[in-house]
């Protein structure tokens, strides 16, 4: 008798929330052999909680609750944790608190004050190397920045392209636009399609960056767009039934 194996993916797709305010995020993948000490260490960037005090629960894709990840040495995939679940992190959140200033009145001290403060969020990030305090990070994230200006300058304007995301079909269109897009990070690449697959008519945010007809323009990474020989479809409504 043949011997059959299950294969399964490395990684795993879950949606993060945490118990301040209902505050859910985008959904994030992460490795299965992701100790749940590292994976709190991850968790703690991406929320603002602290992974010395948080506490992780698991719902399903029907809000019920299906195990909390306790043992900090276990491994991710060591959980019933499937794509599509959930990861709610439960802390008090002191650390995101300090942002949070709401309608209180805020304490201004000067740059010289805040830096000798051992209680401040700078003095936690700097401690734990984290954000713009880790170096290694911060010089891999300029790296990143510089060869993504590079692409999106040797990106021609006029120019047929393919855009290809993931879990996406690709898609045709015409370069429009190249460069830094307000209250985005980084470089980006306007393009309007052929088909109305858009999300805009080369407008962000109020301001316009290209034009052309609703629906047909995005915004999408450089490394997403190739240039070249992509001619125009013809795409004839009248032979749809």
């Amino acid at each position: 008798m043949a011997d059959f194996k299950v294969i399964t993916s490395d990684f795993v797709k879950v949606h993060i929330s945490t118990s301040k305010d209902d505050i859910s995020f985008n959904e994030k993948r992460f490795p299965k052999d992701l100790a749940i000490s590292d994976l709190k260490a991850k968790l703690e960037l991406i929320t603002g909680g602290n992974c010395h005090t948080m506490q992780i629960e698991a719902y399903d894709k029907n809000n019920k609750h299906i195990c909390t990840l306790a043992d900090n040495d276990a491994l991710l995939g060591s959980y019933p944790i499937d794509d599509g679940m959930r990861l709610h992190v439960v802390d008090k959140f002191s650390i995101r608190n300090e942002l949070d200033f709401g309608n209180v009145p805020k304490f201004e001290c000067s740059e010289e004050e805040y830096s000798k403060k051992s209680d401040s969020v700078r003095a936690f990030l700097l401690k734990n190397k984290l954000g713009q305090y880790n170096e290694e990070n911060a010089k891999k994230k300029e790296k990143q920045m510089e060869e993504e200006k590079k692409l999106a300058e040797s990106t021609p304007i006029g120019s047929r392209c393919k855009v290809t995301v993931s879990n996406a079909p690709s898609r045709l269109g015409s370069v429009m636009y190249t460069g830094p897009v307000e209250t985005l990070p980084g470089f980006w690449i306007g393009v309007k399609y052929d088909e109305p697959l858009g999300k805009n008519n080369g407008t962000f945010k109020g301001k316009t960056y290209f034009e052309c007809p609703d629906n047909y323009g995005a915004f999408v990474k450089p490394q997403n767009v190739e240039c070249g020989d992509f001619p125009e479809e013809d795409y004839d409504l009248n032979e749809e039934i």
